[in-house]
C-alpha cells in the first residue's frame, strides 16, 4: 500500500498573516478605484470592468456588482483550483467590495486631471492586485474563467483574457466615450506591469519540472484533483546512477501554488525547477482512465 501523508497544516499565525496581507491588498486597489479611476470614469479590465461600467450607466454600488459578478466565478473555482484558494478570493473579493464602499464614502478624489488618474490609479492598483496574487488569492474571476475555457477551446489563458478585454473597453468606449476608452486601456496596461513588478516577474505561464522518489504520486493527485496535464520524462542520477522519473507540466500562475502544495505534501525533498514561459502553443490533453 502506498504510503500515507498528511496534508501540510497552516498555522494560527500564517493565517493571520495572509488575511491581513489579502485585506491590504484589496484596500489598495480600492483606494486606486474610487480615488482615481472611478471619479474620472477611467475602467479596469476584467469582472472590475464590468463592475464599474454597469455602476457607471445603472448606478448601482460598485461594490455590490464586484461581489456579485465574481461569485459564479469563485464557485467554478471551487471545482478546479481548490478551497484554499477559493476562501482566499472570495475573502479578497469581499475586501475589495468593503473597500470600495468605505472610499466611496469618504469621497476623497486625488485628482480629477484623467491623465495624472490613468498613470497612477493604474500604479496603486496593480500594487493591490499584485499583493493579492502574491498572496495565493485573486479578486477578479476572469482568469479563472479562462483558465476553464482554455482546457475546452484551445486557445490559451492569455488570449481568452485579452478578447475578453477588447470587448470590454469596446463597450466603454460606447458608453462613456473612446478618450475615456482609452484612458483606461492605458491604466491596464500600467497595472499589468505593475503587477508583474510586484510578483517579482511572474508570468501568466511556467514551466516545471519535478524529480521526486514519489513522481507516480504527485503527478496523479496534480491529474485528478487539479486536471493538471503532466508528462513522465525518464532520467539518471548523476550520482547514484539510479533510473528517476521526473514530472513536466506548464502551468498558470493560479495553479503555481497548487503545484507547490502537492509536492510538498508528497516530499518536501522533492527538486522543484520553474521557468517563465512567454508563449504556449497546442492544447493540454486530460487523459481519462476509466476504472472497473
Amino acid at each position: 500500500m502506498p504510503e500515507v501523508t498528511q496534508k501540510r497544516k497552516i498555522t494560527f499565525t500564517q493565517l493571520v498573516k495572509k488575511a491581513l496581507a489579502l485585506a491590504f491588498g484589496a484596500f489598495v486597489a480600492g483606494f486606486a478605484l474610487e480615488c482615481f479611476l472611478v471619479p474620472n470614469e477611467i475602467i479596469d479590465g476584467g469582472v472590475v470592468g464590468i463592475s464599474m461600467i454597469l455602476n457607471y450607466v445603472t448606478g448601482i454600488n460598485l461594490g455590490l456588482a464586484l461581489l456579485c459578478i465574481n461569485l459564479p466565478f469563485i464557485c467554478l473555482a471551487f471545482t478546479k483550483l481548490g478551497k484554499y484558494f477559493v476562501i482566499q478570493t472570495f475573502f479578497a473579493v469581499a475586501m475589495l467590495s468593503l473597500a470600495t464602499n468605505v472610499f466611496h464614502h469618504i469621497n476623497f478624489v486625488v485628482t480629477e486631471e484623467n491623465l495624472l488618474s490613468t498613470i497612477f490609479g493604474g500604479i496603486i492598483l496593480g500594487a493591490g492586485v499584485g499583493i493579492v496574487l502574491k498572496n495565493e488569492g485573486s479578486m477578479d474571476g476572469t482568469e479563472i474563467m479562462a483558465l476553464v475555457l482554455s482546457k475546452k477551446f484551445g486557445f490559451s489563458v492569455g488570449e481568452i483574457v485579452m478578447g475578453f478585454n477588447i470587448f470590454i473597453y469596446i463597450i466603454a468606449g460606447i458608453a462613456l466615450g473612446w478618450d475615456n476608452a482609452m484612458y483606461s486601456i492605458i491604466t491596464y496596461f500600467i497595472a499589468y506591469k505593475v503587477i508583474d513588478a510586484v510578483l517579482e516577474g511572474l508570468n501568466s505561464s511556467k514551466s516545471v519540472r519535478i524529480i521526486s522518489d514519489k513522481a507516480e504520486e504527485i503527478g496523479q493527485t496534480l491529474i485528478s484533483d487539479y486536471d493538471i496535464s503532466v508528462t513522465y520524462l525518464k532520467g539518471i542520477g548523476g550520482y547514484s546512477k539510479a533510473e528517476k522519473t521526473l514530472i513536466y507540466c506548464v502551468v498558470s500562475r493560479l495553479e503555481m501554488s497548487r503545484v507547490k502544495e502537492v509536492v510538498s505534501q508528497y516530499d518536501s525533498n522533492a527538486f522543484l525547477s520553474v521557468v517563465d514561459v512567454h508563449e504556449v502553443y497546442g492544447t493540454r490533453m486530460r487523459k481519462k482512465i476509466d476504472k472497473i
